[in-house]
């Protein structure tokens, strides 16, 4: 199923969101608009602000405060795009070249920390303190995982307890940020809240194995950045440790680690080998049964459109090619 049936319960609502993040970019002096709307323009699937208005729907759908939040969500996530980035040197984004890559590192990370800034501009403008103490607590466990991220660079002694809490930080929290702050909103029931929250924590665990699943196995086309970018930084993602356990000894993902052989050459065969095992359908196996537990949070909400569109976007996030 594509995203567009997917959304057809908030069409119109993500309409408006487009709207409020043009907006953001409406700015001067002209330079800052330019690089405000390279950002901001073919962003992606939109699926944490979808994820706001969803949540949204199960008690008291108030546009007023769900759209600002929306927005946030999705600024938020632009800014740590491009940090990201700066961080990694990537050259490529959605098929477009990175900030960093046509005005510089120095330009990228300042125009990431105006990002940063405004997606709490705008979170503030739900006027929820709950909500926006909960955005604030969500920026610091992102920015927590990226630390652990760093600080974990080219080390092979990782758990796969350790991967998934640095998942959870990178990605999950922004996602449940989206769905948590989406029922409180609409001042749903703490119940509900809970479900929300627990779907989206799931959900985005599963979102960002598959995610890692594609940099080895995607198409460089569909995804518009080069297979191999994490192996590259030196980040351990489920398919490598798997690969590692399959293959103990003589592995292209220690001899990388390890600074042995050719760079280009290791992640290379790397990617062959998971690609010609059953690595690949392991870590899918491990998605899905996070896209399950997403999906049994679902059974203690209302039935109606919300919860069928949240039902099918488990359902998308594993299939999805990029």
């Amino acid at each position: 199923m594509s995203l567009g049936a997917i959304y057809e319960p908030i069409q119109e609502d993500m309409t408006k969101v487009e709207a409020r993040l043009r907006l953001v970019g409406e700015v001067s002096p002209t330079w800052l608009a330019e690089l405000l709307a390279h950002s901001l323009e073919n962003g992606g699937k939109r699926l944490r602000p979808a994820l706001v208005l969803l949540s949204g729907g199960f008690q008291d759908y108030d546009l007023g405060s769900l759209l600002p939040m929306a927005a946030a969500v999705e600024v938020l996530h632009t800014a740590t795009l491009v940090h990201d980035d700066a961080i990694d040197n990537s050259l490529v984004r959605r098929g477009r070249p990175t900030i960093n890559k046509v005005w510089g590192e120095d330009k990228a990370i300042l125009l990431g920390d105006y990002l940063l800034a405004k997606s709490e501009e705008l979170a503030a403008d739900t006027e929820n303190l709950r909500v926006i103490r909960l955005f604030a607590r969500a920026i610091m466990t992102i920015a927590g995982g990226e630390l652990s991220q760093s600080f974990g660079a080219f080390k092979l002694e990782q758990s796969r307890q350790q991967y998934l809490e640095r998942i959870s930080a990178k990605t999950a929290s922004l996602i449940s940020l989206a769905t948590e702050s989406g029922a409180i909103l609409s001042q749903a029931p703490e119940k509900l809240v809970t479900a929300l929250r627990e779907y989206g924590y799931n959900l985005g665990i599963a979102f960002q194995i598959v995610d890692d699943i594609l940099d080895f196995a995607g198409d460089e086309a569909e995804m518009g950045k080069p297979t191999g970018s994490d192996l590259a930084e030196g980040t351990l993602t489920l398919p490598a440790m798997l690969l590692l356990e399959r293959y103990p000894d003589d592995n292209p993902v220690r001899r990388l680690f390890q600074n042995e052989g050719d760079k280009r050459e290791n992640i290379r065969l790397a990617i062959e080998l998971v690609r010609d095992s059953e690595v690949t359908q392991e870590c899918y196996k491990v998605a899905s049964d996070y896209c399950a537990r997403a999906c049994r949070n679902l059974d203690r909400l209302p039935d109606n459109a919300s919860r069928r569109s949240l039902r099918e976007l488990a359902e998308y996030v594993v299939a999805r090619k990029k």
